[in-house]
């Protein structure tokens, strides 16, 4: 029996090996092994949940009382900022594991080259990037979403829908940046990541309802991602659905496909010259 048998069959994995057409799962798989050893990065993405909606429940929420929720009805501010504060989470971490975590595994560890040194191709790297956020990114939105049920902000049940649409938002935000990142030639191009993420904190209704900007400013606002996520957690949360919800998932569902398909064109250039 040859040396590289014997690794194959008594190695633990992390993950069973996946069939043909799955190699994304190894992504995902390297993912997992890397952060055994860095564990407490993870645990430290759960406190978010505390201390987001600690300081809005215990401080701002004792000085703004209510707002109109979507319904119309009015809300304690805490129940109204909870939910976009779930979706913008959801978008934080997804952007932050693949533009840093891949830039750095692409520019300095050069761990791609290995992977396409095997039967891998670029499309499941990018795949695999994605998904790896993805689960890390439900796994949080599991955890923000039961703190907000422990703290009284959740009033319906429509809630439990809450953690899925999580998931959408951070897929469509992990794709999105996984494509902006093969643009990025050094660490100060990350300021541009800044750039974009806290005019979308500040300006996607997370705190106040679209009617208190300008006229002009909401328009632009209604088509920025984060809003999309924003008005669909908003809405599940507090039990205010509406049709055009659908249109909103469609929004993210269309931006995640179209951010793997050109981050994944993008890698073919820079990956395989």
């Amino acid at each position: 029996m040859s040396v590289s048998s014997l690794v194959r069959d008594y190695t633990p994995r992390a993950v069973p090996l996946p069939v043909h057409g799955h190699r994304f799962v190894h992504v995902i798989e390297r993912q997992l092994r890397v952060y055994r050893r860095f564990w407490a990065i993870l645990l430290a993405g759960f406190a978010d949940p505390v201390l987001f909606l600690g300081s809005i429940g215990i401080g701002v929420g004792q000085l703004v009382h209510t707002l109109p929720g979507p319904a119309g009805r009015p809300v304690d501010y805490a129940v109204y900022v909870a939910p976009g504060l779930l979706a913008t989470a959801a978008m934080n971490g997804a952007v932050i594991d693949t533009t840093f975590g891949f830039f750095v595994n692409y520019k300095y560890g050069h761990v791609y080259d290995g992977m396409l040194a095997t039967p891998m191709r670029v499309l499941d790297i990018a795949i695999g990037e994605v998904t790896w956020s993805l689960l890390r990114g439900a796994a949080y939105s599991a955890v923000f979403l039961a703190v907000m049920a422990a703290l009284g902000y959740v009033t319906s049940p429509w809630a439990l829908l809450a953690a899925p649409v999580a998931v959408v938002i951070g897929t469509a935000f992990a794709a999105a940046g996984l494509a902006a990142t093969t643009w990025m030639r050094s660490f100060v191009d990350f300021d541009y990541v800044n750039l974009a993420l806290v005019p979308l904190f500040l300006f996607s209704g997370v705190f106040f309802p679209l009617t208190r900007y300008p006229g002009w400013l909401q328009g632009i606002i209604r088509w920025t991602p984060l809003y999309q996520g924003v008005e669909l957690e908003r809405r599940l949360v507090l039990g205010a659905l509406d049709p055009v919800m659908v249109l909103h998932l469609l929004y993210l569902v269309v931006m995640a496909l179209m951010g793997v398909w050109v981050a994944s064109r993008r890698l073919q250039r820079r990956l395989q010259p």
